[in-house]
């Protein structure tokens, strides 16, 4: 199921045909659109709402596009601040600033952006910010006006440099990519998309404009979102099915809306063609990088457990089913599975009885855990161990995990590696590319166990 985060309904290429092309959405999958309510600019404020207060999965916006700030005036600001306060209206937007079309001028855009900005803080909404060819410039505003709020928004359309992306992350933002990312000339936004944590982004068609292959040169309509969605997953090494699983949740966990994946147990979960195995949050460590303890979500998921929701084996083994169907089975989650051994093994047995495949993916400190080498334990029952090396010296690793086993966390890991390369099929060891860390120092000491280094990017699980 898709969610359109950014539509204009009301355009005169959908006269007599809006019910046909937002059945078409329904069929293709579409659960949710935000209707954008800067319609022709002022005098159309209400365009989406007419939408949204009819259909009860769509939203709607309210705000001037920066292509009509010259006709703003102070009675517009009234009107905004008046439909905005109506329950399907979730952002003030589309607002920002258009520097390649001019077709207000700059200094007027800025300050009808401005004045926008303010009524968001008033009404505590979050905001839809269109910026083209004036990336300083928006920026400039957002930290000086927005930032402090915490309130964020939606940077739409997004064709900016990776550095915006990451500063509107911090300062709260979703981005969202339309169908330009299946330009053929689009590598440049391709790479800030794969770039960006998967927490972060979101998918929209801008419809009636910019159809994506292989509807491109039509009107663009919500149901279009799906080849947005495809290319996204391409993108970032996923399933079309993962994309609209991500962005789903990521639009309704921040704008609050109704999602039975927020905030619920899980168990087990799908990314890709594998399915992952959440055994605890509990962990020896606490990285500077890992989200655990304050969003521990990945991919779309809930992966907070308290202790007593730890699921048993029985009820792990019913969730997988026929572990033939996946790729492999993945001991992983927000925390250390292997504080819960018993109970890999358990599942294992049953997973590799039935001719599946098994990776825990681990700290790797399972020897200090409990104290005695568990590798041998493990010889028939798991196929794969992917082993967090993190840092090349004891001193950094320390630093970055903050672990239960100051003085031993190391070298401990590093034995276990060791082990593992000696008793099991495969070996990973990987690191997270964070500031200063030598990844070729790294590399040398997984070369030197015997395992292949993978660098993971900040802020990706699974």
């Amino acid at each position: 199921m898709y969610i359109d985060s950014h539509a204009h309904l009301e355009f005169p290429q959908y006269n007599g045909k809006a019910a046909e092309v937002l059945a078409r959405a329904q069929a293709a999958g579409v659960e949710r659109i935000l209707a954008i309510g800067s319609g022709s600019g002022p005098g159309t404020l209400d365009c989406a709402l007419r939408f949204a207060e009819q259909c009860d999965w769509i939203y709607a916006t309210v705000g001037i596009h920066p292509h009509e700030s010259k006709l703003a005036v102070e009675n517009d600001f009234v009107e905004i601040q008046e439909l905005a306060a109506r329950p399907k209206v979730l952002a003030i937007g589309e607002i920002g600033l258009d520097f390649y079309y001019d077709h207000s001028p700059r200094d007027i855009q800025r300050d009808v952006f401005i004045r926008q900005i303010q009524i968001a803080k008033d009404l505590g909404l979050p905001i839809v910010v269109h910026s083209r060819d004036a990336e300083q410039d928006t920026l400039d505003i957002l930290r000086r006006e927005w930032r402090s709020t915490r309130l964020g928004g939606i940077l739409h359309c997004f064709t900016g440099t990776l550095e915006m992306a990451r500063e509107a992350i911090e300062m709260g933002f979703l981005v969202s990519f339309s169908g330009i990312i299946t330009f053929k000339k689009s590598q440049p936004i391709r790479e800030v998309a794969r770039a960006l944590p998967n927490e972060r982004v979101l998918i929209e068609t801008d419809s009636p404009f910019l159809a994506p292959e292989p509807h491109r040169g039509k009107t663009n309509e919500p149901a279009f979102v799906a080849e947005t969605a495809r290319a996204l997953a391409e993108v970032k090494g996923l399933t079309t099915e993962d994309i609209a699983r991500i962005t789903r949740f990521n639009f309704n966990r921040f704008f609050k809306l109704p999602d039975p994946s927020i905030g619920r147990r899980t168990v087990t979960y799908k990314i890709r063609h594998s399915i992952y195995v959440n055994l605890t949050t509990r962990c020896t460590a606490d990285c500077v990088f890992c989200a655990r303890l304050y969003d521990p979500v990945v991919s779309g998921y809930y992966l907070g457990l308290k202790e007593n929701e730890e699921p048993g084996a029985d009820e792990i083994i019913a969730e997988i089913g026929d572990p033939r169907q996946f790729e492999e089975v993945v001991f992983c989650g927000y925390g250390e599975p292997t504080l819960r051994l018993d109970v890999i093994k358990e599942v294992s047995r049953a997973v590799k009885s039935k001719g599946g495949f098994t990776r825990i993916d681990t700290i790797g400190h399972a020897n200090l855990i409990h104290r005695k080498n568990i590798v041998p334990e493990l010889v028939g029952l798991i196929d794969h161990v992917s082993i967090s090396l993190n840092a090349a010296d004891a001193q950094k690793y320390e630093k970055l995990c903050r672990t239960e086993f100051p003085g031993e966390a190391f070298n401990g890991m590093l034995e276990f590696a060791r082990e593992c390369v000696k008793w099991l099929p495969r070996v990973t060891m990987s690191v997270v590319r964070v500031p200063n860390l030598d990844i070729e120092a790294c590399k040398r000491m997984a070369d030197e166990v015997g395992a292949v280094l993978r660098i993971r990017e900040y802020d990706l699980v699974g």
